[in-house]
């Protein structure tokens, strides 16, 4: 089970790159290769850390927006670009979108409605709300090629409604954790009826976003993208786990969740120790072994 996620040292060190070179380049011959092979694209997501200069790549090339065939990249990025610069064409003639003054992950909201048919009449694209614009948001943090990330939040968007009908199971699964690895948190949360209250589902079908720190969370989407949905749970779990004094004063679910923002989503150190966390803990599992 080799990795270099064990622990908040080697999440540190992989966050300031110093990470194992023999790695790096099993990863980047991988890539080159004339036909992507996704299989141990995906074995190295759940297995490694991902690089931080590979991650675009890598999260191209398994979510099927680069070509399986390398040769064909120019091509098919060509034709992206086309589609992309369509839509929004087509918004900015219908007067739906304002580059100059609507946010672009809005912008990408209204471009995905009118590719999939569901942009409807007097649909407000400024205060609609909806997974797919936590997702673009995320990824706009991530990322400066923005027909990439259009093309990234559309794939990954399909992942979360994978996801979405996973819920219960992640949900009992959350509970275990918390029951199972820390009584007295479980307790709190469950007397002061704030475990029910918690924005679980919406956390799940939006994988953490707008919740922890997007350079943090891109590890755990990571595991996401190399299909590992369990991981969300262990994440949930090391939140309230780690802010667990800061909780213990939270008598209401308002207080709970400005906690969480406050402590975790603001703070890029409380997200990378609860991600790094959350890895190692997710690794020594059961659902670790299920992910090959």
């Amino acid at each position: 089970m080799a990795t270099d996620e064990r622990n908040f040292r080697s999440g540190y060190l992989e966050k300031v790159g110093c990470r194992g070179v023999g790695d790096t380049n099993k990863l980047e011959n991988l890539l080159k290769e004339k036909l992507v092979d996704q299989g141990k694209l995906k074995q190295f997501c759940i297995r490694f850390a991902v690089p931080v200069r590979h991650r675009s790549l890598l999260w191209c090339s398994l979510l099927n927006i680069h070509p399986m065939y390398t040769n064909n990249l120019q091509y098919v990025m060509t034709q992206r670009k086309a589609v992309y610069m369509d839509l929004l064409r087509a918004l900015k003639m219908m007067r739906l979108v304002d580059e100059a003054k609507m946010p672009k992950s809005r912008i990408f909201y209204a471009m995905w409605l009118l590719e999939t048919k569901r942009l409807q009449l007097g649909c407000n694209i400024s205060t609609a709300e909806d997974s797919f614009i936590a997702i673009a948001e995320t990824l706009l943090k991530l990322f400066d090629n923005e027909v990439e990330i259009y093309w990234m939040a559309k794939k990954f968007y399909e992942i979360t409604e994978d996801i979405e009908k996973d819920l219960p199971k992640l949900l009992a699964l959350t509970n275990s954790l918390l029951e199972k690895n820390n009584q007295e948190l479980f307790r709190y949360l469950e007397t002061n009826n704030l475990l029910q209250k918690l924005p679980l589902s919406k956390w799940y079908v939006t994988c953490f976003a707008g919740v922890l720190n997007e350079t943090a969370l891109a590890r755990v989407w990571d595991k996401i993208i190399g299909g590992s949905f369990q991981i969300l749970a262990f994440v949930t779990y090391k939140t309230l786990s780690k802010l667990e004094k800061t909780i213990f004063k939270c008598t209401d679910i308002d207080s709970l969740l400005k906690c969480i923002d406050t402590q975790a989503k603001n703070s890029q150190e409380m997200s990378d120790v609860i991600v790094s966390k959350s890895i190692e803990m997710w690794q020594s599992s059961e659902f670790f072994y299920k992910s090959f």
